[in-house]
């Protein structure tokens, strides 16, 4: 199935993505990450929307066509917007100063949050091998948890760290909520369309954003990124990602359980960086839970 090729895709270009967030994140502030990254990706965007307005019907032979949005469909792009930067905030604040192998295991959960939104919202009903998927997942996590806890070197739940940990629990739980917003305008709107006007909306957000956060702390440098590669690979590997997500979830045979559970599959590039070449603690312990965690992901999409 196309949609399933797509998903797969999108996941390899999500992996490379935490590795460049990880690396831009070193020597760079969270706020100058994301609105650096957001700006270059409105740019690379901005590229078909204009060949759409100027040369309509030679862009509508491609598969980069620009259709224009209702007021509706500019509304509910805003409201993604304003999702997806919430999730994004949390996200770069906990990979900042979190281990990556922390991060892309919890990460990884996102799709298990998202079902059990659909379960709720759209009265889906999990089947055995769905739930079998949902409690291993959340079994790992726990004990991945435990181990991180019993390791000193790596911050605590119950240290003063732990609002990093709140940070990513948020992260996931906004980007699960994302999935599912997905799921309802995906059926509405073209997915070229809701990429580039949600991006271009992100950018105007970020800029004023930074602006703010730039007044509010004068000891600051400014807006300053170093090493401009990391960041501009932030942009190159988010826009392929989304696009061909929001491809496949244009499919109407589609299904967001299992589009997001083989896009969170990514993580696993994320997580061998950490582990090979960031040489991060406890790689066994690590790698036997986040194996549990693909077991119950792995579950999800047998089950979907």
């Amino acid at each position: 199935m196309t949609w399933v090729i797509l998903a797969f895709l999108s996941a390899l270009c999500l992996g490379f993505y935490d590795i460049s967030k990880k690396v831009a994140l070193r020597d760079n502030s969270v706020v100058d990450v994301l609105t650096a990254s957001v700006l270059i990706s409105s740019c690379i965007l901005l590229v078909p929307l204009l060949l759409s307005r100027l040369a309509p019907s030679e862009m509508t032979k491609t598969a980069f066509f620009v259709p224009t949005l209702d007021l509706r469909g500019h509304l509910l792009t805003v409201l993604k917007s304003v999702i997806v930067l919430s999730s994004w905030l949390c996200a770069y604040l906990a990979l900042k100063h979190l281990p990556i192998s922390i991060v892309s295991p919890w990460q990884a959960t996102r799709p298990m949050w998202t079902l059990i939104g659909a379960l709720i919202i759209f009265g889906e009903r999990l089947n055995p091998w769905q739930w079998t998927g949902v409690l291993l997942a959340i079994g790992s996590i726990f004990t991945f948890s435990f181990f991180t806890r019993e390791h000193k070197s790596l911050p605590s739940l119950r240290s003063a760290d732990s609002r990093y940990y709140i940070a990513l629990a948020l992260a996931i739980l906004i980007g699960a909520c994302s999935g599912l917003y997905d799921k309802y305008i995906m059926r509405l709107y073209d997915h070229n369309a809701v990429q580039v006007y949600y991006t271009l909306y992100q950018a105007v957000m970020m800029i004023v954003f930074c602006y703010i956060h730039h007044r509010r702390h004068p000891s600051s440098p400014g807006f300053r990124i170093t090493r401009l590669l990391p960041v501009a690979l932030i942009s190159v590997f988010l826009v392929i990602s989304d696009n061909v997500y929001m491809l496949a979830l244009q499919d109407p045979d589609s299904m967001i359980a299992v589009v997001s559970t083989i896009r969170r599959g990514g993580t696993v590039i994320g997580f061998a960086y950490g582990l090979i070449f960031l040489k991060e603690k406890d790689p066994y312990k690590k790698v036997l839970c986040m194996l549990g965690i693909l077991a119950g992901l792995i579950c999800l999409a047998l089950g979907s």
